[in-house]
């Protein structure tokens, strides 16, 4: 038999769609060229968010990963060095470009499931000032990973280890919104204590492309350099960069849904199999079960129209009340005997 098509996707908050609003953003967007610094909208959007994170500037990128990039690019030079957690997005997840494109060494240290590494692997991963040694300048760290917020006070301690060893702080901030829904703090608070932070627009706030990057007048001048060298810098790209303003303005409280929907999925899941098998973190559900289970679990679920990957799930706002219903319904049809 052949499976329906998929109705309901719970692979990634990437997946989500333009919302009508955004599309009619989107569509009577003013543009320019914004290589010349002249699109209205790409200007706007990142006065927008310079001010919603409290820095001095913005800069938009195509993608988190490039984001991430002109940052790090920015606060280092060919044979420095970053700090970073062994399973965070920016060592495992980016094609290792820190060091491909920019000589950029990374420094992977054990990091917990809430994205956070000791102050006491940090300061001795520090290299001292000898020249046998890369030399040590960022900090990076992530929020949310995989769902988990950072622990309110933890970046603090981190900037005052790196202020003391004159380290820089970055934050990949894909899912910042969600953390600071989840923690009731505002985005710019939890972005107080870092020198660069790039937050995404294409996940959750549901934009089809970009990510923003925010830090000093001096870092985003420099940041715009890279992102040129590196072939990021568009033309009349008003077009994309008014999704993301939108996202900002109008979709960053519905994140609140997505949490809300976790919590539910994490019930139906733990009345299947379990308190030890399920965990939730702001919009994602990590499942801890024997593979074969969960591998029929997934094919269960595919044959109702419903697609997952691995066992993290991740609510999105193109999941409504009524999928999630018709998802719980298909959990509890589930049987392993």
């Amino acid at each position: 038999m052949t499976s329906p098509p998929y109705s309901v996707d719970l692979r990634s908050d990437t997946l989500t769609l333009p919302s009508s609003g955004m599309r009619k953003a989107m569509y009577e967007a003013p543009v320019g060229d914004d290589v010349y610094g002249e699109d209205p909208t790409v200007n706007e959007l990142q006065d927008y968010a310079a001010a919603l994170l409290d820095k001095e500037a913005a800069l938009f990128a195509p993608s988190g990963t490039q984001s991430n990039l002109l940052a790090l690019f920015a606060h280092c030079d060919r044979g420095d060095e970053y700090l970073v957690g062994d399973n965070a997005h920016t060592f495992r997840y980016e094609g290792g470009g820190a060091a491909v494109l920019g000589s950029i060494s990374p420094q992977p240290l054990p990091m917990a499931f809430d994205g956070t590494m000791s102050l006491g692997d940090l300061e001795a991963a520090i290299k001292p000032a000898d020249f046998h040694f890369a030399r040590s300048r960022v900090i990076c760290l992530e929020n949310t990973h995989s769902g988990e917020p950072l622990p309110l006070g933890y970046a603090e301690a981190v900037a005052s280890l790196g202020e003391r060893r004159s380290l820089a702080m970055h934050l990949d901030g894909a899912r910042l919104f969600n953390a600071a829904l989840a923690q009731n703090r505002t985005p710019a608070a939890l972005a107080a204590p870092f020198d660069s932070v790039s937050v995404c627009l294409s996940k959750g706030l549901g934009a089809p492309v970009g990510s923003v990057l925010v830090g000093s007048q001096t870092l985003i001048d420099e940041a715009k350099r890279w992102r040129k060298v590196l072939g990021g810098g568009m033309r009349q790209a008003g077009v994309i960069a008014a999704a993301g303003l939108y996202a900002l303005k109008h979709q960053i409280d519905d994140l609140a849904q997505d949490h809300r929907h976790a919590e539910q999925l994490a019930q139906c899941l733990t009345d299947n199999f379990g308190d030890s098998a399920v965990r939730t973190a702001t919009n994602m559900v990590h499942l801890s079960l024997p593979e074969e289970t969960y591998l029929s679990l997934a094919e269960h679920l595919g044959e109702s129209g419903i697609r997952v990957g691995r066992p993290r799930w991740v609510l999105h706002r193109d999941i409504s009340s009524d999928a999630l219903a018709a998802l719980c319904r298909a959990i509890q049809g589930f049987s392993t005997d």
